[in-house]
């Protein structure tokens, strides 16, 4: 949201309402998201294989919820420009809820829950070879043998959680001043390409019955490595905005 505004009076009052209400549901379906992934039958050492039938009803849902989640996103913030109703409480929560749901995929997809654990499941020989953990996918630890399926590795999470607490700061010093630091075409290209990637992921896990088939594994590590990338590479746009516009007040 650019700017702030005072809400125009003449306006139906659901007009009004309407853009914040919808980010407040974003805010709503971000929980709901991250309890929907956090719903699964892995113990401490991951799924396991005879559990993943009863795991997909739950990554289609999530992935259901994030589209919808992500499609108030886009329609808050087109009623409100449209309407001239962009207000105080839609700058700051609008971002929160982003981030919310976007930090909390990431750290669910990071977890147990995508951990497919291939201890003592008899596929510890070909299992291991088919998902493809020679070829960087290894999630080898502790004793664990197995992949997380998910593509999404703890290193991704501290750079997506990174870029987002630079950006805010950032923001947070230039609007403080009184200088617009509003969403840019890469913060906007960003989220446009988490919005898909992320329920992409989940489907594509979600209609697959057996984990343990590597390009499922594979596509889904190179669709999160250049939704890092991309992710990234919008916090040095930002940066390089925040060094030409200048530092003084």
């Amino acid at each position: 949201m650019a700017s702030t505004q005072s809400p125009n009076s003449e306006l139906p009052a659901w007009k009004r309402d309407l853009p914040n209400a919808l980010t407040i549901a974003r805010v709503v379906l971000a929980c709901g998201f991250v309890a929907i992934l956090s719903v699964s039958p892995a113990g401490e050492g991951g799924v396991e294989p005879s559990d993943w039938d009863g795991r997909r009803p739950w990554l289609a849902l999530g992935a259901a919820v994030f589209v919808v989640a992500a499609v108030t996103d886009a329609l808050d913030g087109f009623f409100a420009r449209r309407w001239g109703v962009i207000s105080t409480f839609g700058r700051v929560m609008d971002p929160f809820a982003d981030k919310l749901l976007v930090l909390g995929a990431f750290v669910c997809l990071c977890g147990a829950s995508f951990f497919l654990d291939l201890n003592g499941a008899g596929l510890n020989g070909a299992g291991l070879g088919r998902v493809g953990l020679g070829e960087g996918m290894d999630a080898v630890s502790s004793g664990r043998s197995g992949v997380q399926l998910s593509g999404v590795q703890p290193w991704m999470v501290v750079v997506v959680l990174g870029r987002e607490l630079l950006v805010t700061s950032i923001r947070g010093v230039y609007e403080a001043r009184g200088r617009d630091f509003s969403a840019s075409l890469s913060g906007k290209l960003k989220m446009i390409f988490q919005s898909v990637a992320i329920p992409l992921v989940l489907g594509g896990l979600a209609a697959t019955p057996d984990p343990s088939e590597s390009w499922i594994v594979q596509v889904a590590h190179w669709i999160m490595i250049a939704t890092v990338v991309v992710t990234a590479l919008s916090g040095v746009a930002y940066v390089r905005r925040a060094m030409a516009t200048g530092t003084g007040s």
